[in-house]
Protein backbone atom coordinates (compact mmCIF):
# COMPACT_ATOMS: atom_id res chain seq x y z
CA UNK A 1 0.00 0.00 0.00
CA UNK A 2 1.19 3.57 -0.51
CA UNK A 3 -0.31 6.86 1.52
CA UNK A 4 -2.43 9.67 -0.46
CA UNK A 5 -3.13 12.65 0.65
CA UNK A 6 -5.46 12.19 3.17
CA UNK A 7 -3.31 9.64 4.85
CA UNK A 8 -0.84 12.69 4.95
CA UNK A 9 -3.43 14.72 7.11
CA UNK A 10 -1.98 13.60 10.10
CA UNK A 11 1.53 13.26 8.85
CA UNK A 12 1.03 9.61 8.15
CA UNK A 13 0.88 8.55 11.90
CA UNK A 14 -2.42 6.71 11.11
CA UNK A 15 -0.87 4.79 7.84
CA UNK A 16 2.18 3.97 10.12
CA UNK A 17 0.08 2.96 12.95
CA UNK A 18 -2.71 0.67 11.22
CA UNK A 19 -0.43 0.00 8.23
CA UNK A 20 3.43 -0.27 8.87
CA UNK A 21 2.97 -1.53 12.66
CA UNK A 22 0.71 -4.33 11.76
CA UNK A 23 0.89 -7.65 9.89
CA UNK A 24 -2.66 -8.01 9.62
CA UNK A 25 -5.40 -6.08 8.24
CA UNK A 26 -8.86 -6.72 6.64
CA UNK A 27 -8.03 -10.12 5.49
CA UNK A 28 -5.02 -9.28 4.14
CA UNK A 29 -1.13 -9.87 4.88
CA UNK A 30 1.07 -6.67 5.31
CA UNK A 31 4.79 -7.48 5.11
CA UNK A 32 5.81 -3.30 4.47
CA UNK A 33 7.38 -1.46 7.11
CA UNK A 34 7.69 1.91 4.99
CA UNK A 35 5.09 3.81 3.13
CA UNK A 36 7.06 2.78 -0.14
CA UNK A 37 7.72 -0.54 -1.17
CA UNK A 38 9.65 -2.58 -3.86
CA UNK A 39 8.22 -5.67 -4.56
CA UNK A 40 9.46 -8.86 -7.59
CA UNK A 41 7.15 -10.43 -9.07
CA UNK A 42 7.21 -13.71 -11.89
CA UNK A 43 8.61 -13.42 -14.81
CA UNK A 44 10.88 -10.47 -14.45
CA UNK A 45 8.28 -7.77 -13.46
CA UNK A 46 8.53 -5.04 -10.51
CA UNK A 47 5.92 -3.20 -9.09
CA UNK A 48 7.37 0.13 -7.12
CA UNK A 49 5.16 1.65 -5.27
CA UNK A 50 6.20 5.47 -4.59
CA UNK A 51 5.10 8.09 -1.66
CA UNK A 52 4.60 11.25 -3.02
CA UNK A 53 3.68 13.13 0.27
CA UNK A 54 1.73 16.27 0.06
CA UNK A 55 4.40 17.52 -3.04
CA UNK A 56 4.39 15.26 -5.84
CA UNK A 57 7.53 13.97 -5.41
CA UNK A 58 9.67 11.37 -3.59
CA UNK A 59 12.50 12.08 -1.19
CA UNK A 60 15.78 11.63 -1.19
CA UNK A 61 15.69 8.41 0.82
CA UNK A 62 12.78 6.74 -1.50
CA UNK A 63 15.22 8.01 -4.86
CA UNK A 64 18.40 6.51 -3.66
CA UNK A 65 16.79 3.47 -2.65
CA UNK A 66 14.85 3.00 -6.16
CA UNK A 67 17.83 4.24 -7.67
CA UNK A 68 20.36 1.52 -6.02
CA UNK A 69 17.54 -1.22 -6.62
CA UNK A 70 17.34 -0.25 -10.75
CA UNK A 71 21.02 -0.60 -10.79
CA UNK A 72 21.97 -3.60 -8.78
CA UNK A 73 18.96 -5.36 -8.90
CA UNK A 74 16.21 -4.90 -11.80
CA UNK A 75 17.89 -6.35 -14.75
CA UNK A 76 18.22 -5.66 -18.07
CA UNK A 77 15.44 -7.25 -19.49
CA UNK A 78 12.68 -6.35 -16.40
CA UNK A 79 10.02 -4.35 -16.55
CA UNK A 80 8.38 -1.96 -14.16
CA UNK A 81 5.08 -1.26 -12.91
CA UNK A 82 5.29 2.31 -11.28
CA UNK A 83 2.53 3.02 -8.48
CA UNK A 84 2.12 6.91 -7.54
CA UNK A 85 -0.79 8.36 -5.88
CA UNK A 86 -1.20 11.45 -8.11
CA UNK A 87 -1.23 11.27 -11.77
CA UNK A 88 1.71 14.02 -12.29
CA UNK A 89 1.60 13.80 -16.08
CA UNK A 90 -1.88 14.74 -16.07
CA UNK A 91 -2.09 17.54 -13.41
CA UNK A 92 0.84 18.85 -15.09
CA UNK A 93 -0.20 19.51 -18.27
CA UNK A 94 -3.65 20.23 -16.83
CA UNK A 95 -2.07 23.14 -14.33
CA UNK A 96 0.82 23.83 -16.91
CA UNK A 97 3.10 23.04 -14.06
CA UNK A 98 6.32 20.54 -13.76
CA UNK A 99 6.10 18.33 -10.34
CA UNK A 100 7.85 15.64 -9.26
CA UNK A 101 11.06 15.99 -10.61
CA UNK A 102 12.38 13.52 -9.05
CA UNK A 103 10.69 10.63 -10.07
CA UNK A 104 10.91 11.80 -13.53
CA UNK A 105 14.45 11.23 -12.97
CA UNK A 106 14.28 8.08 -11.74
CA UNK A 107 12.49 6.87 -14.69
CA UNK A 108 14.15 8.61 -17.31
CA UNK A 109 17.93 7.86 -15.76
CA UNK A 110 17.74 4.95 -13.98
CA UNK A 111 14.90 2.81 -15.30
CA UNK A 112 15.95 3.54 -18.65
CA UNK A 113 12.87 2.37 -21.03
CA UNK A 114 11.94 -0.31 -18.41
CA UNK A 115 9.10 1.16 -16.94
CA UNK A 116 6.61 -0.20 -18.96
CA UNK A 117 3.23 1.66 -16.97
CA UNK A 118 2.79 4.32 -14.63
CA UNK A 119 -0.47 4.15 -12.85
CA UNK A 120 -2.19 6.26 -9.96
CA UNK A 121 -5.34 7.34 -8.54
CA UNK A 122 -6.34 10.91 -6.96
CA UNK A 123 -8.51 11.70 -9.70
CA UNK A 124 -11.94 9.77 -9.15
CA UNK A 125 -12.22 8.09 -12.65
CA UNK A 126 -10.33 5.86 -15.51
CA UNK A 127 -8.15 6.63 -18.41
CA UNK A 128 -5.60 5.03 -20.21
CA UNK A 129 -3.11 6.83 -22.43
CA UNK A 130 -0.42 4.52 -24.54
CA UNK A 131 2.57 5.72 -26.22
CA UNK A 132 2.31 6.00 -30.29
CA UNK A 133 5.10 4.49 -32.58
CA UNK A 134 7.81 7.13 -31.99
CA UNK A 135 11.32 6.75 -33.17
CA UNK A 136 12.66 9.06 -29.62
CA UNK A 137 13.57 6.78 -26.76
CA UNK A 138 10.01 5.92 -24.66
CA UNK A 139 10.28 6.26 -21.38
CA UNK A 140 6.79 4.79 -20.27
CA UNK A 141 4.68 3.06 -22.66
CA UNK A 142 1.16 3.33 -20.91
CA UNK A 143 -0.22 6.16 -18.41
CA UNK A 144 -3.12 4.73 -16.54
CA UNK A 145 -5.12 6.50 -13.94
CA UNK A 146 -7.47 4.85 -11.62
CA UNK A 147 -9.25 7.03 -8.86
CA UNK A 148 -12.66 5.62 -9.07
CA UNK A 149 -13.02 4.36 -5.98
CA UNK A 150 -13.31 7.25 -4.44
CA UNK A 151 -15.98 9.63 -2.92
CA UNK A 152 -17.44 11.07 -6.12
CA UNK A 153 -16.96 10.74 -9.85
CA UNK A 154 -14.17 13.31 -11.26
CA UNK A 155 -14.94 14.30 -15.33
CA UNK A 156 -12.62 12.91 -18.19
CA UNK A 157 -14.06 15.59 -20.78
CA UNK A 158 -11.33 17.74 -19.17
CA UNK A 159 -8.19 16.38 -19.58
CA UNK A 160 -9.40 14.71 -23.41
CA UNK A 161 -6.79 17.25 -25.17
CA UNK A 162 -3.57 15.83 -23.39
CA UNK A 163 -1.12 13.96 -26.02
CA UNK A 164 2.32 14.70 -24.85
CA UNK A 165 4.26 13.22 -21.77
CA UNK A 166 8.45 12.57 -20.92
CA UNK A 167 8.91 14.01 -24.45
CA UNK A 168 6.86 11.16 -26.08
CA UNK A 169 2.97 11.57 -27.46
CA UNK A 170 0.38 9.63 -26.20
CA UNK A 171 -2.90 8.46 -27.42
CA UNK A 172 -6.23 8.01 -25.46
CA UNK A 173 -6.68 4.09 -25.32
CA UNK A 174 -9.53 3.96 -22.66
CA UNK A 175 -11.34 6.18 -20.65
CA UNK A 176 -14.48 5.62 -17.99
CA UNK A 177 -17.19 7.22 -18.13
CA UNK A 178 -16.87 8.37 -21.83
CA UNK A 179 -16.09 11.95 -22.95
CA UNK A 180 -19.24 12.47 -24.01
CA UNK A 181 -21.15 10.87 -20.60
CA UNK A 182 -19.09 13.41 -18.47
CA UNK A 183 -20.13 16.35 -20.32
CA UNK A 184 -23.52 15.23 -19.81
CA UNK A 185 -23.07 14.35 -16.83
CA UNK A 186 -22.16 18.47 -15.90
CA UNK A 187 -25.29 19.14 -16.54
CA UNK A 188 -26.34 17.83 -13.16
CA UNK A 189 -25.06 21.48 -11.77
CA UNK A 190 -28.22 23.19 -13.21
CA UNK A 191 -30.52 20.48 -12.70
CA UNK A 192 -29.44 19.05 -9.27
CA UNK A 193 -27.12 21.64 -7.50
CA UNK A 194 -29.74 22.69 -4.55
CA UNK A 195 -30.92 19.66 -3.91
CA UNK A 196 -27.67 17.73 -3.80
CA UNK A 197 -26.09 20.82 -1.60
CA UNK A 198 -29.37 22.34 -0.26
CA UNK A 199 -27.26 23.53 2.92
CA UNK A 200 -25.83 25.98 0.12
CA UNK A 201 -29.33 28.10 0.96
CA UNK A 202 -28.36 29.33 4.16
CA UNK A 203 -25.24 31.16 2.69
CA UNK A 204 -26.51 31.87 -0.43
CA UNK A 205 -29.71 33.88 0.52
CA UNK A 206 -28.09 35.74 3.19
CA UNK A 207 -25.31 37.01 0.67
CA UNK A 208 -28.14 38.08 -1.56
CA UNK A 209 -29.66 39.77 1.40
CA UNK A 210 -26.56 41.77 1.84
CA UNK A 211 -26.59 42.77 -1.73
CA UNK A 212 -29.62 44.37 -1.77
CA UNK A 213 -30.38 45.45 2.01
CA UNK A 214 -29.81 49.64 1.35
CA UNK A 215 -32.75 49.48 -1.53
CA UNK A 216 -35.34 48.47 0.85
CA UNK A 217 -38.49 49.83 0.76
CA UNK A 218 -38.62 50.52 -3.21
CA UNK A 219 -41.65 53.00 -2.64
CA UNK A 220 -42.33 53.97 -6.31
CA UNK A 221 -41.97 50.19 -7.22
CA UNK A 222 -45.83 50.49 -8.77
CA UNK A 223 -44.67 53.02 -10.99
CA UNK A 224 -43.23 50.45 -13.30
CA UNK A 225 -47.38 49.17 -14.04
CA UNK A 226 -48.02 52.64 -15.23
CA UNK A 227 -47.17 51.26 -18.50
CA UNK A 228 -49.58 51.11 -20.82
CA UNK A 229 -48.33 47.70 -22.84
CA UNK A 230 -46.38 44.96 -21.52
CA UNK A 231 -43.24 45.48 -23.47
CA UNK A 232 -43.24 48.95 -22.14
CA UNK A 233 -44.05 47.13 -18.25
CA UNK A 234 -40.87 44.85 -19.47
CA UNK A 235 -38.44 48.13 -20.37
CA UNK A 236 -39.74 49.95 -17.09
CA UNK A 237 -38.58 46.92 -15.25
CA UNK A 238 -35.36 46.33 -15.91
CA UNK A 239 -34.78 50.48 -16.19
CA UNK A 240 -35.76 50.24 -12.68
CA UNK A 241 -33.05 46.72 -12.07
CA UNK A 242 -30.36 49.50 -13.64
CA UNK A 243 -31.36 52.08 -11.94
CA UNK A 244 -30.98 50.05 -8.34
CA UNK A 245 -27.83 48.68 -9.16
CA UNK A 246 -26.11 52.08 -9.89
CA UNK A 247 -27.79 53.34 -6.71
CA UNK A 248 -26.02 50.44 -4.82
CA UNK A 249 -23.19 51.74 -6.36
CA UNK A 250 -23.48 55.68 -5.19
CA UNK A 251 -25.13 56.25 -2.28
CA UNK A 252 -25.84 51.80 -0.73
CA UNK A 253 -22.51 51.42 2.40
CA UNK A 254 -23.99 48.03 3.45
CA UNK A 255 -24.77 46.59 -0.17
CA UNK A 256 -21.77 48.26 -1.70
CA UNK A 257 -19.60 46.52 1.03
CA UNK A 258 -21.59 43.42 0.03
CA UNK A 259 -20.95 43.98 -3.91
CA UNK A 260 -17.00 44.52 -3.55
CA UNK A 261 -16.86 41.42 -1.09
CA UNK A 262 -18.69 39.36 -3.62
CA UNK A 263 -16.31 40.49 -6.68
CA UNK A 264 -13.35 39.68 -4.70
CA UNK A 265 -14.26 36.34 -3.94
CA UNK A 266 -15.68 35.73 -7.08
CA UNK A 267 -12.33 36.80 -8.77
CA UNK A 268 -9.94 34.60 -6.13
CA UNK A 269 -12.67 31.30 -6.70
CA UNK A 270 -11.32 31.29 -10.36
CA UNK A 271 -8.87 28.83 -11.04
CA UNK A 272 -4.88 30.46 -11.55
CA UNK A 273 -5.05 27.93 -14.55
CA UNK A 274 -6.23 31.14 -16.59
CA UNK A 275 -4.63 33.97 -17.27
CA UNK A 276 -5.41 36.93 -14.41
CA UNK A 277 -7.61 39.00 -17.48
CA UNK A 278 -9.63 35.94 -17.82
CA UNK A 279 -9.80 35.46 -14.24
CA UNK A 280 -11.40 39.03 -13.50
CA UNK A 281 -13.69 38.89 -16.41
CA UNK A 282 -14.80 35.22 -15.36
CA UNK A 283 -15.27 36.55 -11.93
CA UNK A 284 -17.05 39.80 -12.81
CA UNK A 285 -19.65 38.24 -14.88
CA UNK A 286 -20.01 35.61 -12.02
CA UNK A 287 -20.83 38.36 -9.95
CA UNK A 288 -22.84 40.28 -11.97
CA UNK A 289 -25.09 37.60 -12.69
CA UNK A 290 -25.73 37.16 -9.05
CA UNK A 291 -25.81 40.93 -8.06
CA UNK A 292 -28.63 41.52 -11.06
CA UNK A 293 -30.47 38.52 -10.10
CA UNK A 294 -30.60 39.86 -6.39
CA UNK A 295 -32.18 42.93 -7.36
CA UNK A 296 -34.60 41.27 -9.96
CA UNK A 297 -35.44 39.51 -6.90
CA UNK A 298 -35.67 42.45 -4.82
CA UNK A 299 -37.70 44.35 -7.33
CA UNK A 300 -40.26 41.60 -7.81
CA UNK A 301 -40.69 41.11 -3.67
CA UNK A 302 -41.49 45.12 -3.40
CA UNK A 303 -43.99 44.77 -6.22
CA UNK A 304 -45.69 42.28 -4.74
CA UNK A 305 -46.08 43.81 -1.52
CA UNK A 306 -46.84 47.25 -2.94
CA UNK A 307 -49.63 45.55 -5.33
CA UNK A 308 -51.10 43.81 -2.03
CA UNK A 309 -51.22 47.47 -0.78
CA UNK A 310 -53.26 48.94 -3.29
CA UNK A 311 -55.93 45.73 -3.64
CA UNK A 312 -56.05 46.25 0.53
CA UNK A 313 -54.87 42.93 1.09
CA UNK A 314 -52.19 44.24 3.41
CA UNK A 315 -51.81 47.26 5.81
CA UNK A 316 -55.32 47.81 6.19
CA UNK A 317 -55.59 47.65 10.10
CA UNK A 318 -52.22 48.13 11.58
CA UNK A 319 -49.95 45.94 12.76
CA UNK A 320 -52.89 43.91 14.62
CA UNK A 321 -54.76 42.89 11.73
CA UNK A 322 -54.61 39.09 12.58
CA UNK A 323 -55.68 40.21 16.08
CA UNK A 324 -58.74 42.16 14.66
CA UNK A 325 -59.97 39.13 12.89
CA UNK A 326 -59.52 37.10 15.63
CA UNK A 327 -61.39 39.54 17.93
CA UNK A 328 -64.34 39.42 15.60
CA UNK A 329 -64.49 35.86 15.12
CA UNK A 330 -64.70 35.18 18.38
CA UNK A 331 -67.01 37.38 18.98
CA UNK A 332 -69.84 36.05 16.44
CA UNK A 333 -68.80 32.39 16.59
CA UNK A 334 -67.98 31.97 20.75
CA UNK A 335 -70.02 34.76 22.33
CA UNK A 336 -69.00 35.09 26.39
CA UNK A 337 -72.58 35.76 27.95
CA UNK A 338 -70.98 35.11 31.55
CA UNK A 339 -67.99 37.91 30.48
CA UNK A 340 -65.48 35.06 31.29
CA UNK A 341 -62.85 37.06 29.08
CA UNK A 342 -63.27 40.20 30.65
CA UNK A 343 -63.21 38.89 33.67
CA UNK A 344 -59.69 36.97 32.41
CA UNK A 345 -58.64 40.21 31.77
CA UNK A 346 -59.16 41.70 34.85
CA UNK A 347 -57.04 38.65 36.86
CA UNK A 348 -53.78 38.80 34.86
CA UNK A 349 -53.83 42.88 34.57
CA UNK A 350 -54.37 42.70 30.86
CA UNK A 351 -51.99 40.25 29.83
CA UNK A 352 -54.24 37.49 28.50
CA UNK A 353 -55.26 39.86 25.55
CA UNK A 354 -52.22 41.24 25.02
CA UNK A 355 -50.11 38.49 25.03
CA UNK A 356 -52.29 37.10 22.05
CA UNK A 357 -51.85 40.29 20.33
CA UNK A 358 -48.41 40.58 20.33
CA UNK A 359 -47.92 37.11 19.58
CA UNK A 360 -50.25 36.83 16.54
CA UNK A 361 -48.65 40.37 15.79
CA UNK A 362 -45.51 37.68 15.31
CA UNK A 363 -47.11 35.68 13.12
CA UNK A 364 -48.53 37.90 11.21
CA UNK A 365 -45.00 38.77 9.16
CA UNK A 366 -46.61 40.19 6.03
CA UNK A 367 -48.77 42.34 7.67
CA UNK A 368 -46.12 43.80 9.90
CA UNK A 369 -43.58 44.14 7.06
CA UNK A 370 -46.05 45.82 5.00
CA UNK A 371 -47.60 48.60 7.97
CA UNK A 372 -43.66 49.37 8.63
CA UNK A 373 -42.62 49.47 4.74
CA UNK A 374 -46.08 52.07 4.11
CA UNK A 375 -44.54 53.82 7.00
CA UNK A 376 -41.48 54.24 6.17
CA UNK A 377 -42.41 55.08 2.73
CA UNK A 378 -44.68 58.01 4.19
CA UNK A 379 -42.21 59.39 7.08
CA UNK A 380 -38.49 57.65 6.07
CA UNK A 381 -36.67 55.09 8.12
CA UNK A 382 -35.63 57.95 10.50
CA UNK A 383 -39.08 57.59 11.80
CA UNK A 384 -38.91 54.26 13.11
CA UNK A 385 -37.29 53.30 16.25
CA UNK A 386 -34.89 51.29 16.35
CA UNK A 387 -36.46 48.01 17.29
CA UNK A 388 -38.98 49.04 14.62
CA UNK A 389 -36.20 48.89 11.66
CA UNK A 390 -34.95 45.75 13.38
CA UNK A 391 -38.23 43.96 13.30
CA UNK A 392 -38.88 45.16 9.35
CA UNK A 393 -35.98 44.52 7.87
CA UNK A 394 -36.18 40.54 10.18
CA UNK A 395 -39.45 40.06 8.05
CA UNK A 396 -38.15 40.84 4.87
CA UNK A 397 -35.00 38.72 5.09
CA UNK A 398 -37.34 35.71 6.18
CA UNK A 399 -39.33 36.08 2.85
CA UNK A 400 -36.51 37.24 0.25
CA UNK A 401 -34.48 34.59 1.52
CA UNK A 402 -36.75 31.93 0.89
CA UNK A 403 -37.54 33.97 -2.27
CA UNK A 404 -34.15 33.99 -3.32
CA UNK A 405 -32.17 30.47 -2.20
CA UNK A 406 -33.97 28.79 -5.42
CA UNK A 407 -32.43 31.59 -7.38
CA UNK A 408 -28.53 31.37 -6.52
CA UNK A 409 -28.48 28.12 -6.34
CA UNK A 410 -29.69 28.14 -10.09
CA UNK A 411 -26.96 31.15 -10.77
CA UNK A 412 -24.08 29.44 -9.14
CA UNK A 413 -24.70 25.85 -10.97
CA UNK A 414 -25.26 27.39 -14.33
CA UNK A 415 -21.91 28.80 -13.97
CA UNK A 416 -20.10 25.46 -12.63
CA UNK A 417 -22.04 23.67 -15.61
CA UNK A 418 -20.25 26.89 -18.47
CA UNK A 419 -16.47 26.61 -16.29
CA UNK A 420 -16.44 22.90 -16.45
CA UNK A 421 -17.97 22.29 -20.15
CA UNK A 422 -16.89 25.47 -21.73
CA UNK A 423 -13.20 26.25 -19.87
CA UNK A 424 -12.57 23.10 -18.51
CA UNK A 425 -12.28 24.34 -14.74
CA UNK A 426 -13.58 23.94 -11.91
CA UNK A 427 -13.66 20.19 -12.36
CA UNK A 428 -12.80 19.19 -8.44
CA UNK A 429 -15.77 21.63 -7.43
CA UNK A 430 -18.29 20.76 -10.43
CA UNK A 431 -17.94 16.98 -9.69
CA UNK A 432 -18.26 16.93 -6.27
CA UNK A 433 -20.96 19.12 -5.84
CA UNK A 434 -23.05 16.12 -7.41
CA UNK A 435 -22.09 13.80 -5.23
CA UNK A 436 -22.04 10.97 -7.88
CA UNK A 437 -21.35 7.65 -6.33
CA UNK A 438 -21.69 5.23 -9.46
CA UNK A 439 -18.94 4.40 -11.89
CA UNK A 440 -16.69 2.33 -9.77
CA UNK A 441 -13.99 0.71 -11.24
CA UNK A 442 -10.59 -1.34 -10.24
CA UNK A 443 -7.70 -2.59 -12.14
CA UNK A 444 -6.58 -6.05 -11.80
CA UNK A 445 -3.02 -7.62 -13.78
CA UNK A 446 -2.30 -11.27 -14.66
CA UNK A 447 1.17 -12.15 -15.42
CA UNK A 448 1.05 -15.01 -18.32
CA UNK A 449 3.18 -17.94 -18.69
CA UNK A 450 5.09 -16.28 -21.50
CA UNK A 451 6.02 -13.22 -19.14
CA UNK A 452 3.17 -10.83 -21.01
CA UNK A 453 1.57 -8.64 -18.19
CA UNK A 454 -2.39 -8.41 -19.17
CA UNK A 455 -4.42 -5.43 -17.39
CA UNK A 456 -8.12 -5.43 -16.69
CA UNK A 457 -10.39 -2.89 -15.51
CA UNK A 458 -13.59 -3.62 -14.10
CA UNK A 459 -16.98 -1.21 -14.08
CA UNK A 460 -19.93 -1.27 -12.23
CA UNK A 461 -21.99 1.67 -13.95
CA UNK A 462 -24.26 2.09 -10.81
CA UNK A 463 -23.62 0.99 -7.41
CA UNK A 464 -26.15 0.44 -4.07
CA UNK A 465 -27.29 3.01 -2.32
CA UNK A 466 -28.22 0.69 0.87
CA UNK A 467 -26.50 -2.19 1.85
CA UNK A 468 -26.77 -4.84 4.77
CA UNK A 469 -24.97 -7.21 6.79
CA UNK A 470 -24.33 -10.92 4.71
CA UNK A 471 -25.57 -13.77 7.13
CA UNK A 472 -23.96 -15.68 5.01
CA UNK A 473 -20.40 -14.10 5.97
CA UNK A 474 -21.14 -14.87 9.29
CA UNK A 475 -22.35 -18.23 9.13
CA UNK A 476 -19.06 -19.42 7.32
CA UNK A 477 -16.27 -20.40 9.45
CA UNK A 478 -12.83 -18.56 9.58
CA UNK A 479 -9.98 -19.91 9.88
CA UNK A 480 -6.90 -17.94 11.77
CA UNK A 481 -5.44 -15.84 9.78
CA UNK A 482 -7.14 -16.44 6.54
CA UNK A 483 -6.80 -14.47 3.70
CA UNK A 484 -10.37 -13.08 2.55
CA UNK A 485 -10.38 -13.54 -1.02
CA UNK A 486 -10.13 -17.48 -0.41
CA UNK A 487 -13.31 -17.39 1.55
CA UNK A 488 -16.43 -18.26 0.26
CA UNK A 489 -17.67 -14.97 1.50
CA UNK A 490 -15.02 -12.65 1.51
CA UNK A 491 -17.15 -9.52 2.18
CA UNK A 492 -18.89 -8.93 5.25
CA UNK A 493 -21.54 -6.80 3.73
CA UNK A 494 -23.67 -7.53 0.27
CA UNK A 495 -26.74 -5.01 -1.40
CA UNK A 496 -29.92 -4.28 0.29
CA UNK A 497 -32.62 -6.57 -1.31
CA UNK A 498 -33.66 -4.94 -4.99
CA UNK A 499 -30.14 -5.20 -6.55
CA UNK A 500 -28.77 -7.57 -8.90
CA UNK A 501 -25.80 -9.95 -8.43
CA UNK A 502 -22.44 -8.45 -9.05
CA UNK A 503 -21.50 -10.91 -11.45
CA UNK A 504 -24.37 -9.70 -13.86
CA UNK A 505 -23.59 -5.61 -13.77
CA UNK A 506 -19.78 -5.54 -13.82
CA UNK A 507 -18.25 -5.03 -16.73
CA UNK A 508 -14.99 -4.82 -18.63
CA UNK A 509 -14.01 -1.36 -19.29
CA UNK A 510 -10.75 -1.71 -20.20
CA UNK A 511 -8.14 -4.94 -21.55
CA UNK A 512 -4.87 -4.78 -22.83
CA UNK A 513 -1.72 -6.90 -22.72
CA UNK A 514 2.11 -5.52 -21.77
CA UNK A 515 4.42 -8.01 -23.97
CA UNK A 516 7.18 -9.17 -22.09
CA UNK A 517 10.78 -7.15 -22.71
CA UNK A 518 12.33 -9.97 -25.44
CA UNK A 519 15.48 -11.38 -24.28
CA UNK A 520 18.66 -11.71 -26.37
CA UNK A 521 19.29 -15.95 -25.71
CA UNK A 522 22.89 -15.21 -27.12
CA UNK A 523 22.91 -13.03 -24.20
CA UNK A 524 24.92 -14.75 -20.82
CA UNK A 525 22.46 -13.34 -18.49
CA UNK A 526 19.42 -14.55 -20.26
CA UNK A 527 19.00 -17.66 -18.97
CA UNK A 528 15.62 -18.48 -16.85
Amino acid sequence: MIPGNHDWFDGLNTFMRYVCHKSWLGGWFLPQKRSYFALKLPNGWWVFGLDQALHGDIDVYQFKFFAELCQQKVGEHDSVILITHEPNWLLDWYWGDKTGKNVTYLIREYLKGRCKLRMAGDLHHYMRHSCTESKEPVHVQHLLVNGCGGAFLHPTHVFENFKECYGNKYETKAVYPSYEDSSKIALGNILKFRRKNWQFDVIGGFVYFVLVFSMFPQCDSFRILHEDSWDGRVNSFFNATWNAIFEILEHSYVSLAGVLTLLTVSFFFVPTKLSRRRRALLGFLHAAAHITSAVLLMLLMELGIEICIRNHLLATSGYHTLYEWYRQAESEHFPDPTGLRARLEQWTFGLYPACIKYLMSAFDIPEVMAVTRSTICRKGIESLPRGGAIIYYVSVFLYFWVLSTPVVSMVFGSYLYVCINWFHIHFDEAFSSLRIANYKAFTRFHIKKNGDLEVFTLAVDKVPKEWMLDPDWDMEPKEPLQMSHTRRFPSKWRAASGWSDPTSVVRVVDQFVIPRTPVDPLLPDSAP
